[in-house]
């Protein structure tokens, strides 16, 4: 029988304009983050309030992510598609018209709405694009390849456009990308039929997103506050609660925001957990080495952006080259715990960073085994998560992975970020007062290596994640048995 994928012919423009609008979101993550100091200038951005350009989006595109699934698969993937980004169009050129810092981190939370409809729509819209395997493992390299380099090249998109043009454009570009996208939507993409009736199950939209909001939230304010401040401890705990209620209440709503049968299957969820824990581990690449290459090595905003691209170059070729190639004949677990050992590998070797080492020979061999690792690992664990779903949870199960993503993302951050400054405070005290910048480089140093070595043990616990639970063969389909 010929898959339905093969009858389409506009399939692979249907892709690029997928690629395109996730890989807007993704660079979206990142993209403002070396433009920050200039718009803090131009706004008159207290200190205490800037942290909330960042937050508002995350906050907004992590909370609501299982509403945009769901609403994907209630209303039509095509038409959730075409919302999102109409909607973070629209956000975004308020954003870089904004006046105020009010009106800027409004627009962040309302790009972020916006990808939380978008982001799981583009992925279920290419699970059912593409059903030949061999095909869907192309698809799905390109999508992991943008999924996981999309974070370095928004820093150097974000750095050029800041220092050749000015901070606003850093939104203002995702307009024509946008409107691009949308005439492109109406020409190729078509949508498989899915369940298009139903209700939105409300109690669940308040219990998961709420618990959601309060984690990110939680996480986002333990690195200024400290894990003890009430303001970090309170939303932590509510989150807990609000996602424990939301678990038990799936088990009993008619239409329930989140299918648990999706999680049914070990693959599956194995694949689920991987995410997840990749996630926590690398972003320590982005956080560490930012501050490394321009606090230590003292790199320029472009040359900040340049220097991270062997990361992207890294996953796109282990994405769409090498695990595109061999997941057709290769055990998926294979493909993820050999790329989570690389990853390892690589951040043992950036753990042995110092003050004094130059880019080609210290740095360069790091980067590339991190991205290296991270393309083999992404595609597979998208392609895994994603397969046998029924149609008409696509978008919940799509909604669930990005939310893994999010979640492993804000974590791993807050995570890493208070295993280095402690490690940075406590080489300070024991080697004497920092006087000197050298004394002060060496320490921040020291406790990003420590940081790195978390990472290495997190990526190598997500290798034996994978490699247990992770089998051979296409998962089951949701809701049904899962095979011996």
């Amino acid at each position: 029988m010929t898959p339905a994928s093969a009858a389409d012919p506009k399939r692979w423009w249907a892709l690029a304009v997928i690629a395109l609008a996730q890989l807007m979101v993704i660079l979206d993550g990142t993209i403002v983050n070396i433009a920050l100091p200039s718009a803090q200038r131009a706004l008159g951005m207290p200190d205490a309030d800037r942290q909330w350009v960042i937050t508002a989006y995350t906050l907004a595109f992590g909370g609501l992510l299982l509403l945009g699934g769901r609403i994907a698969d209630l209303v039509g993937r095509k038409r959730a598609f075409v919302i999102g980004l109409a909607g973070f169009a629209v956000a975004s050129a308020l954003g870089g018209a904004a006046a105020g810092p009010g009106t800027l981190f409004a627009a962040r939370a309302l790009q972020g709405a916006f990808a939380a409809v978008l982001a799981p729509s583009a992925l279920s819209l290419l699970t059912t694009t593409f059903t030949d395997p061999r095909e869907r493992a192309k698809a799905f390299g390109v999508y992991g390849a943008l999924a996981g380099g999309g974070s370095g090249a928004g820093l150097l998109v974000g750095g050029l456009l800041t220092e050749y043009l000015n901070w606003r454009w850093c939104l203002y570009v995702n307009v024509p990308v946008a409107l691009a996208a949308l005439i492109g939507a109406q020409v190729f993409l078509r949508d498989r039929s899915g369940r298009r009736s139903g209700h939105l199950d409300v109690p669940g939209v308040l219990l998961g997103s709420g618990g959601l909001v309060a984690l990110v939230y939680g996480f986002s304010e333990a690195g200024p506050r400290g894990w003890t401040s009430p303001w970090v401890a309170a939303p932590l705990m509510a989150g807990v609660l609000l996602l424990a209620a939301f678990v038990w209440w799936q088990h009993r709503a008619a239409g329930p925001l989140l299918p648990l049968r999706i999680f049914r299957d070990r693959s599956r969820a194995g694949a689920f957990a991987t995410m997840g824990l990749a996630t926590i581990g690398m972003f320590g690449v982005f956080l560490f080495l930012t501050y490394y290459f321009q606090a230590v090595l003292g790199y320029p905003p472009v040359r900040t952006g340049l220097a991270f691209m062997p990361v992207s170059v890294g996953i796109v070729i282990g994405a769409t080259q090498i695990a595109a190639r061999l997941l057709p004949r290769t055990a998926p677990h294979a493909l993820m715990a050999s790329g989570m050992v690389l990853a390892a590998a690589g951040m043992v070797l950036l753990s042995r960073l110092t003050v004094h080492a130059q880019y080609v020979p210290h740095v360069l061999p790091g980067l590339l085994l991190v991205g290296l690792g991270m393309g083999l690992t992404f595609m597979p664990v998208y392609a895994t998560a994603t397969v046998g779903v029924p149609t008409q949870d696509t978008g919940a199960a799509s909604a669930a992975l990005t939310t893994v993503q999010q979640i492993g993302a804000s974590l791993g951050t807050v995570l890493l970020n208070t295993i280095a400054t402690g490690a940075t405070g406590r080489h300070s005290r024991a080697h004497g007062p920092a006087d000197s910048g050298t004394a002060l480089a060496e320490a921040m140093v020291h406790g990003f290596s420590v940081a790195y070595w978390c990472s290495a043990g997190v990526l190598l616990l997500a290798a034996l994640v994978a490699a247990l639970t992770v089998r051979r063969g296409k998962p089951s389909q949701a809701g049904s048995k899962p095979s011996a």
